[in-house]
């Protein structure tokens, strides 16, 4: 029998459809579940699994890489839990199953604004402006979502077999007509379609152990034949081609590799180069907005790229969210001032290296910022090398020690 995957959209029905589905059937049902095993299996807190997949595109994103990670780890995980038949999957991770598996009927739940609304104020008890709002926030998050996995809007038709508009219609309904689509000859599992399945999930897993290491690469798999496509110039190709290969067929039940440059791969005029002297993710803190926006300025021409806060309060948040090799911090700002984020960072986050930068300092706050862990201290106004001297001697002291462990 087949798989249905069902999307939808906020107030539009789809965990009553999809559990209905599910129990008329005898399927198993999952949704929050995929997220739980790839967080388990990752060590990641689910909280932040969600929020990096799911959330605004994280500031050091484009160094870290942590949504892409995260999102070739829960596919890995959703591939194995379509490896078996009778199963009903719900949720924004189903947008992460492709086209290529037959006996996988794709269904989109959705209605227009006014339904929605009227279903929001209804259950939720809330008025028509913040039904609104919700709505429009999960919209929001959907649509980044769809965008990153498929380039496409959530509801475009070309992501489904089945488009359903709840307006006109009800959920029993909805639940009898899916599954009349899901009994289906073309949706039946056959040898064929498990295949497809098991080429799905063999692509997943490569794609998953080589993603730590290389970016821009493209897997695919046809009978148990793996091709990974190289996207983007690399240096040292041959070699590379060869590195990939060696970390790829460590995924067992592969027949054959072959790794190649891809449709996008093009050798540019200027080859690029790395500093690996310099810290690559770097948090500057302090309440003087056009000092700090200056002084980022002059750090990135010096390729150091920066992120900017304003207070201590937002320092604090921020490193939560995406931790900084390096931060600058301002002693004297309102609310949370710079050594009680000092102190904050440094018991919760220890191998954040912080450069405190005052123009208000004393012997005393510079005795107590050398205790509670401050990597160094300088006052404004800072020569601009000194500072970013210093902050390749702080990245020095966290690389020297991530080799010694």
């Amino acid at each position: 029998m087949a798989v249905i995957a069902i999307f939808s959209g906020s107030y539009c029905g789809g965990d009553d459809i999809a559990s209905g589905i599910a129990e008329k059937l005898g399927y198993d049902y999952i949704e929050n579940e995929i997220l739980e095993k790839t967080a388990k299996k990752h060590s990641i807190q689910v909280s932040k699994l969600e929020k990096t997949l799911h959330g605004p595109t994280p500031f050091f994103n484009r160094l870290t890489r942590e949504r892409e990670k995260f999102a070739a780890y829960l596919q890995t995980t959703l591939a194995e839990e379509i490896q078996k038949d009778n199963l009903v999957v719900h949720g924004f991770n189903t947008l992460l199953l492709p086209d290529t598996i037959p006996h996988v009927l794709r269904v989109c739940i959705i209605a227009d604004l006014k339904y929605r609304v009227n279903n929001a104020v209804k259950t939720d008890r809330i008025s028509e402006k913040d039904a609104d709002n919700l709505i429009r926030k999960f919209d929001s998050k959907s649509f980044q979502w769809s965008q990153f996995v498929k380039g496409l809007s959530p509801w475009d038709e070309e992501l489904y077999d089945i488009l359903y508009p709840m307006q006109d219609s009800s959920v029993e309904q909805a639940v009898e007509n899916i599954i009349k689509n899901a009994q289906k000859d073309a949706v039946k599992t056959t040898d064929k379609s498990k295949t497809a399945a098991r080429d799905f999930l063999l692509a997943s897993q490569v794609n998953e152990v080589l993603i730590d290491k290389y970016s821009n690469l493209e897997v695919e798999c046809a009978d148990g034949h793996v091709t990974v496509l190289i996207n983007k110039f690399i240096q040292r190709l041959e070699q590379r081609k060869k590195e990939i290969e060696e970390t790829a067929v460590t995924v067992p039940d592969i027949k054959e590799i072959t790794v190649k440059v891809g449709p996008k791969f093009h050798v540019p005029s200027i080859y690029p180069t790395d500093n690996f002297e310099l810290p690559q993710k770097v948090l500057l803190v302090d309440d003087e907005k056009e000092f700090v926006h200056t002084l980022s300025e002059r750090l990135q021409s010096r390729s150091l790229e920066s992120a900017v806060v304003y207070d201590g309060e937002e320092a604090l948040d921020f490193v939560e969210g995406e931790e900084p090799e390096v931060m600058v911090l301002d002693l004297k700002m309102p609310g949370i001032d710079g050594i009680e984020v000092l102190r904050k960072v440094k018991q919760s986050h220890p191998n954040v290296e912080v450069i405190i930068l005052t123009g208000h300092g004393s012997d005393r706050e510079q005795q107590l910022a050398e205790d509670l862990g401050a990597f160094a201290y300088l006052q404004k106004p800072v020569d601009i090398d000194k500072l970013s001297d210093t902050m390749k001697q702080a990245y020095k002291k966290i690389k020297d020690s991530q080799d010694s462990r």
